[in-house]
């Protein structure tokens, strides 16, 4: 009984230790919510240059970048566990769910007219500048990108998945959705992608050193609500041109053409044609007959004597 006693004595500081500890846990900070990754301050400047994993992210011009959809931490309240993002297309804002009605907000795009997404999912995995594979959907609707099929672009400063990339699920089954980077920082607060959520690299860095698996994200409808069910658009099928119809030319519209023979060389002196004589160019008259011409008289004999008043005197 007494070594039960001292064993008792000696754990019974341990105990209390733990106890004093758990009790400065907040009990409404759930496991993704870490407290060892800084908050962004106000008026910070968090898009500055960086390198990560040897490759180099510039800088940003923040006045670019509306204040609006800067990275920061504001009031957001909502009864969702800390740790959740929520992300709303309508505003093109994503909320990290900080807990005590806190969240950090960053800007982000979303899909394009056509791409848009609601309800609930779940982070299934993340990368480091992960090699992008673009869908076969999107490889029919642009035929440049078949290059990528199957091999993918490697990581690296143009990768349309930019620095980051978290996996999205949906009832255990993956619909191609993504938050990731983008190098096209400018499309942040549009409908520009084909479903996925963008972020600005810097941002994305950000949030997946908070994400850690497994936590819930909830995609807004456009109009702002709570999603009632999972809505995945439809696939675009990419326009085709109608083929043109074959025109067909009835037997015998069109006569057959005749070949002729080849036309033969001669070699040797040519021979020249005579000039033709050229044409009359008198008008035509109309052919009447006419009496035949008559002939001259016979000369009359020379005068012997003199001429009298120019004419031969008789007998003469």
């Amino acid at each position: 009984m007494l070594q039960t006693s001292r064993r008792f004595l000696r754990l019974t500081p341990a105990v209390l230790a733990f106890g004093l500890l758990a009790a400065c846990v907040d009990p409404a900070a759930g496991p993704t919510a870490s407290a060892t990754e800084p908050l962004p301050k106000a008026g910070e400047n968090v898009y500055v240059a960086t390198m990560d994993a040897g490759i180099a992210i510039p800088a940003l011009p923040v006045d670019k970048i509306p204040e609006s959809h800067r990275r920061q931490v504001v009031a957001y309240e909502t009864d969702q566990a800390p740790g959740t993002i929520i992300i709303t297309p309508k505003t093109k804002l994503l909320y990290y769910v900080l807990g005590k009605n806190k969240a950090i907000r960053y800007g982000i795009a979303v899909g394009k007219a056509g791409f848009e997404w609601s309800g609930e999912a779940i982070v299934a995995d993340k990368k480091t500048w992960p090699r992008w594979i673009p869908p076969k959907e999107m490889i029919a609707r642009r035929p440049e990108l078949a290059k990528f099929d199957e091999v993918g672009q490697p990581g690296g400063p143009t990768n349309p998945l930019g620095a980051r990339a978290i996996y999205l699920t949906s009832g255990g089954r993956d619909y191609g959705y993504r938050i990731h980077g983008t190098p096209e920082w400018q499309s942040i607060g549009r409908n520009a992608s084909s479903g996925c959520i963008r972020m600005i690299n810097q941002d994305v860095l950000d949030l997946y050193s908070r994400v850690k698996g497994g936590e819930k994200v909830i995609v807004l409808t456009a109009s702002g609500e709570m999603p009632k069910g999972l809505h995945i658009p439809a696939p675009i099928v990419p326009k085709t041109a109608k083929p043109k119809a074959e025109v067909v030319v009835p037997a015998g519209a069109v006569p057959a053409l005749k070949v002729l023979p080849p036309p033969s060389i001669t070699t040797g002196t040519p021979v020249v044609a005579p000039a033709a004589a050229p044409a009359s160019t008198a008008p035509a008259t109309t052919t009447t007959t006419t009496a035949p011409a008559a002939t001259d008289p016979a000369p009359a004999p020379a005068c012997t004597v003199a001429l009298v008043n120019g004419v031969c005197p008789p007998g003469h």
